[in-house]
């Protein structure tokens, strides 16, 4: 639609608007479709195949599966296919609209627009080249307004007619998913249906307003997906990024709801919190994207805002992920109704209004989209075109990574960047880099000569200086130190085009059947799935034995040596016939990708200055029994991501149980009880007597960022006021000030202009930085390392105090820990060489104690075996001597 056109339909929308202004907001937003458009009356409304119309109820996952299917089978404009399911079964629904003669030619516009994207292809933009444009509705599944709203949307392509939407889908194909986050969405629709009656309330203490958000907001095991456009731990995003990838749309529009007194808010956002690996020309494009929706608001008078407080730095965000792949992305955020209307500071907001915004911003967005055609199509050549060029100029001409052998981690982080259309390859030959090795065997190489060169930078290359420090999410996300991988650039002198082995993304791994053994099986604890192994034995009920010490074998392939942490399954004193042992192993080999050696002897094959299977080197290990505590005051990404791990990975059982329902737990059926994250603050459970004596009874108490100053506290060292010290006999840390803070000096607080609040404030937080650290490989819970260097993700900055256990410390930071993102001077100097992991024996049993998240967003891999280890080895190690033993 020419602009001019619009402008006047605009104000006729103004006109009519003003003079009815003095009606109920609720009669504002009753007319749902555009005025003037005719409709095909073979597409039913959504409101006559719902029964009710949008927004006095909420819509069913199911109703919007049926309704997209059936308006698809009535329309020749649409295509609809089911790309994927989520964890609980649901389907995610991808439907494509154009015209009806570019539906008979799509594979072609797709191939030719893809080509865009391929430097050397030849494509050029043609006249008849569409736009690609994609809607994502529904990510987070508590902003159900932003999944409702795609009905009334996939009805106007079905059903409109004119020359306006006829010039649309002429000239675009329209690509829609819904719902993006199926199961989020089916908590939050429940809680409403369960609350809400006939009669609206807009009281804001009605139950209907007071769900929990978190659960909502999440997919099934409490991942946050619009967090998942990069990382892909989740089958949701799987589905949709494969798609995403296949199109490489020009624009993406992304829904969400925001804070009820908030208004309504669209890109751009700050401008000096964008990432700056985005073009220019991609916020330009942005600014002109969203013309058409500033008029529409403009002209029904409605407040709106953009350039404050989101921003496009994150690249892992459904509205920054585009920014790095040749397109733009638009963020629109709705003030929430909450229920179906609730009384806010700036009036009533209801759900039939941010259902109709999000619909007729939609439009909006796919009408500027076609306007701007040949702009968009145009960038899209030329960012894929300079991305080749800027790589020539690189001082990194590649990257190489290695895994220390184990290849489950570099086959899941080749497999990321695949996905994301980064080629790997196999390093042709052994290199060395410094003091380290990376063995062709077990190493890729990444040349940074790409068309995705801009993403691969992301993913790969430090960043500590900012423009500014104010961040909406992490600061960094950089993939090898996630993975645990052993990483380095190739530039200058150190960089050889022979370097660069044939393309090779690794394959899942898998491992030979071990030979039938007459004495003992073993393997060794490096694997990334040799946790789920070791599941997989005591849970059939048989011995295992961790090795405490390194120790030399016999195999049936000659002589082995076994590193600390690796596991031995005797014949001695095992109920289980032997065949049935040899099946199991065997099945770990397959499935599990570990390499499982056949012993034959139980004496050590370098003689008595050795380790025997025998000897107290070694040690039982029993089956974990995992309570996972949840609920009101828990972080439900912590406790989603040690859930998925067990879970999903590791197919190892764990009991849910809310916090607030501790007090009823029978103690002695668990063996671990796992604190993730959250609100601790005065804290002060009934049980906590109780659990202090399960822990000195043998039980392991394993915390996660802010539990562990409570739980040091109020368990390890809280001071009994019968006996008058710490429980672990120990004295607790001084209280002096850590390094950093003002132990002395003038306490007049500085005084400093209210505007600068925000930017002053954020020099305080961490903002998702990675850390590096000092891990000690001897001891149980380092077990499986091969190198002493790793890498945390940080994001709580108060510092964990040392303990008077010389050996407590199973990891400290180094003294210049910052990797990579955003820390302050102050916070980074606190931290220096201060402790990451405590672990401490209290009577027969544990407290473990993370000051970060070893599990972060599913996708560091490179430490989910420090949490195992919490659980599998927590009393592998004993305390100190006392002080006079001998």
């Amino acid at each position: 639609m020419p602009r001019c056109v619009r402008a006047f339909i605009l104000a006729l929308l103004f006109l009519s608007f003003s003079a009815h202004a003095d009606l109920d907001v609720r009669d504002a937003d009753a007319a749902m479709f555009p005025a003037g458009t005719e409709y095909d009356p073979a597409i039913p409304t959504p409101a006559a195949f719902l029964g009710f119309e949008l927004g006095r109820h909420p819509v069913r996952h199911h109703q919007l599966v049926d309704y997209v299917r059936t308006v698809a089978a009535a329309s020749s404009r649409l295509s609809v296919e089911t790309i994927g399911y989520s964890h609980e079964r649901r389907p995610i629904e991808f439907l494509v609209a154009t015209s009806v003669a570019n539906h008979a030619r799509l594979d072609d516009i797709r191939r030719a627009h893809v080509a865009l994207t391929q430097p050397g292809s030849g494509q050029t933009v043609s006249d008849d080249m569409p736009v690609v444009t994609w809607l994502n509705y529904g990510v987070h599944g508590a902003e159900s307004s932003g999944m409702d709203a795609a009905l009334p949307f996939i009805y106007y392509l079905a059903a409109a007619r004119g020359p306006e939407i006829d010039e649309v889908l002429e000239n675009s194909v329209v690509l829609v998913t819904a719902v993006f986050n199926p199961d989020g969405h089916a908590q939050r629709i429940s809680w409403f249906d369960a609350y809400g009656g006939e009669r609206m309330i807009a009281d804001p203490g009605h139950a209907e307003h007071e769900y929990s958000w978190q659960h909502a907001r999440t997919n099934h095991y409490g991942f946050d997906l619009n967090r998942q456009w990069l990382l892909l731990t989740q089958p949701e995003p799987r589905a949709w990024v494969e798609q995403w990838h296949a199109w490489r749309p020009n624009l993406t529009v992304d829904y969400h709801e925001m804070g009820s007194a908030q208004t309504y808010y669209f890109h751009p956002g700050v401008r000096t919190r964008t990432n700056p690996l985005v073009p220019e020309r991609a916020e330009a494009l942005m600014a002109a994207t969203v013309r058409g929706s500033e008029e529409l608001l403009d002209a029904e008078a409605r407040l709106y805002y953009h350039g404050e407080g989101f921003d496009n730095f994150y690249i892992g965000k459904g509205s920054t992920f585009p920014l790095v792949n040749g397109g733009v992305g638009v963020l629109f955020e709705a003030g929430a109704a909450l229920g179906r209307e609730v009384e806010t500071d700036n009036g009533l907001r209801t759900y039939r209004e941010n259902i109709r915004k999000h619909f007729r911003t939609s439009i909006g967005s796919i009408e500027t989209a076609v306007e701007l055609r040949r702009e968009y199509l145009e960038y899209q050549q030329a960012f894929y075109d300079s991305a080749l060029a800027e790589a020539e100029r690189a001082d990194a001409r590649a990257w190489v990574v290695s895994a220390d052998g184990d290849t489950a981690r570099l086959h899941f982080f080749a497999d990321l960047l695949n996905r994301h259309r980064i080629e790997t390859f196999r390093l042709a030959r052994d290199l060395d880099i410094g003091e380290r090795t990376f063995a062709a065997a077990d190493s890729l190489v990444v040349p940074v000569r790409q068309p995705q060169y801009r993403l691969i930078r992301s993913l790969f290359e430090t960043l500590t200086e900012f423009e500014d420090a104010t961040f909406y999410d992490v600061s960094t996300w950089i993939l090898p130190p996630a993975f645990g991988l052993a990483h380095a650039p190739l530039a200058g002198r150190t960089f050889k085009s022979d370097l660069v082995g044939e393309a090779w993304a690794p394959p899942r791994p898998t491992a030979a059947p071990p030979a039938e053994a007459n004495y003992a099986y073993a393997f060794e604890w490096s694997a990334y799935f040799a946790p789920r192994a070791l599941q997989r034995i005591v849970e059939a009920g048989l011995l295992a034995r961790v090795a405490l010490k390194p120790f030399t074998a016999t195999t049936s392939q000659g002589q082995r040596t076994f590193g600390r942490g690796s596991i031995v399954v005797p014949f001695d004193r095992q109920s289980t016939d032997r065949p049935d042992i040899h099946a199991l192993m065997d099945r770990i080999a397959a499935e599990d990708g570990v390499a499982v050696m056949a012993l034959v002897s139980g004496r050590s094959a370098i003689g008595t200055e050795g380790v025997d299977l025998g000897g107290p080197s070694f040690q039982a290990v029993s089956e974990p029994s995992v309570l996972l505590v949840t609920g009101d005051g828990i972080n439900l990404y912590d406790a989603g991501e040690v859930w998925h791990l067990l879970d999903h990975r590791m197919d190892m059982p764990l009991t849910l149980r809310h916090r607030d329902r501790l007090a009823a737990t029978d103690w002695s059926r668990y063996s671990h009880i796992v604190f993730p994250g959250g609100n601790y603050e005065d804290y002060a459970p009934e049980f906590l007597d109780r659990l202090r004596q399960w822990v000195r009874e043998g039980g392991t108490l394993v915390a996660l960022r802010h539990a562990v100053p409570w739980a040091r506290a109020q368990v390890l060292e809280w001071v009994n006021p019968a006996a008058g010290e710490p429980a672990t006999g120990n004295p607790a840390p001084s209280a002096e000030p850590a390094a950093g803070d003002d132990a002395v000096g003038d306490d007049t607080p500085q005084r400093i202009d209210y505007a600068d609040r925000q930017a002053t404030e954020a020099i305080d937080l961490l903002g998702g930085a990675i850390f590096s650290a000092d891990l000690d490989t001897t001891h149980p819970l380092g077990f499986g390392y091969a190198r002493r260097e790793l890498f945390l993700h940080k994001n709580v900055r108060e510092p964990l105090a040392p303990s008077e256990n010389p050996y407590a410390t199973v990891i400290a930071y180094t003294d210049a820990p910052l990797h990579s993102g955003y820390a302050s001077k102050e916070n980074v100097e606190a931290l220096a060489g201060t402790p990451a992991l405590l672990a401490e024996r209290l009577g027969a049993g544990s407290v473990i104690l993370f000051a970060d998240n070893p599990n972060f967003r599913g996708y560091w891999y490179g430490t989910n075996k420090l949490f195992l280890n919490s659980l599998f080895f927590s009393t592998a190690f004993q305390p100190p001597a006392e002080q006079g033993d001998e």
